[in-house]
């Protein structure tokens, strides 16, 4: 389940199959298995998206969820398998993927509630429920929103982001600026919400 810049289906991409998105500050080497994904849906998931942090790839704040929160966060489930979500939450990490990366046993073996794969950024998985028979899992902080500050993010992140919620949801700008000013910092750069 992608709620951020993965949305755009060319950006998850160079998840999988290596690459720099337009925008970005850096270059992802890829995934092992470099398929695309097999299908993909647009979604609407409980909780909501917020901003926070710097983003090493594109400056300013980044995307995360939090399924706690009321809601709701449109999204993209993305068939792919448990070792490509291994590799992408990996390069979500700044780790590279690895054939022994333990996060891929754990996805095989199912995920309930949530995983803290780590105490970083995007290192706690969450299990937000099935879609046609198959886990939709998600990465984001291990905190809800409420607990940071909060920082807006970049013109390009933003462009990205906007640029899935078109593809997957068929949104006109409008929708994509009204459903993002619901995220964004209420205070400008940082603030909590």
């Amino acid at each position: 389940m992608s709620y951020g810049s993965n949305m755009a289906r060319a950006r998850l991409a160079c998840y999988l199959t290596g690459g720099r998105p337009p925008g970005a500050r850096r270059h992802h080497a890829g995934a092992r298995d470099r398929s695309l994904p097999r299908a993909d849906r647009a979604v609407h998931l409980p909780g909501r998206l917020w901003f926070a942090g710097e983003s090493s790839v594109w400056g300013g704040g980044m995307a995360f969820y939090d399924h706690d929160a009321v809601g709701p966060t449109a999204a993209r489930a993305y068939r792919i398998t448990a070792a490509q979500l291994a590799d992408v939450a990996a390069q979500e990490m700044h780790r590279s993927p690895a054939p022994d990366d333990p996060l891929e046993a754990v996805l095989l073996a199912g995920i309930e509630g949530r995983y803290a794969a780590g105490p970083g950024r995007y290192e706690t998985l969450v299990a937000v429920g099935h879609l046609d028979g198959l886990p939709m899992l998600t990465f984001t902080a291990p905190h809800g929103h409420t607990e940071v500050r909060h920082a807006a993010p970049s013109a390009a992140y933003v462009a990205m982001i906007g640029a899935g919620l078109r593809e997957a949801h068929g949104w006109s700008d409008a929708e994509v600026a009204a459903y993002l000013a619901t995220a964004l910092p209420r205070d400008g750069a940082t603030g909590r919400r």
